[in-house]
């Protein structure tokens, strides 16, 4: 019996590990914020959907309009794990990493995904401490 969970596990832990290894690395800058340095990026890709202040509700209820809307997450929970950027959904999507392409954004017509650089400062600040 003990056997098919030790499988899952080390099957888990590699998946993870496989991911973690297609992912840019995080950025050395240091002190990194929300307002600082995440928000232009959010402004410039992910606000088409993913604001507050539009008409529409944010796609997925996830609003990456404010630091407190970020760490609140959308629809189906928390999107990133604040000193963990290797396993937040955040940077797994904007990575396109992973194995459902629906999950990757940013998506629609004129969306262009994220610069290595770009993601690697997302990594900084959730490893940081996301604040």
């Amino acid at each position: 019996m003990k056997l098919p969970i030790a499988i899952t596990l080390v099957a888990a832990f590699g998946l993870a590990a496989a991911h973690a290894a297609d992912l840019p690395p995080a950025s050395t800058k240091t002190g990194v914020t929300f307002d600082a340095d995440i928000k232009p990026i959010f402004m410039a890709s992910c606000m088409p959907c993913h604001s507050s202040k539009g008409p529409k509700k944010p796609a997925g209820r996830l609003a990456l309009d404010s630091l407190a809307a970020t760490i609140k997450g959308g629809r189906d929970g928390a999107v990133l794990k604040a000193g963990d950027s290797a396993h937040s959904d955040l940077v797994l999507s904007v990575a396109h990493v992973g194995d459902d392409p629906d999950s990757f954004m940013p998506k629609g017509k004129n969306a262009k995904m994220l610069k290595p650089e770009q993601i690697g400062l997302i990594r900084a600040w959730i490893d940081q401490g996301a604040k």
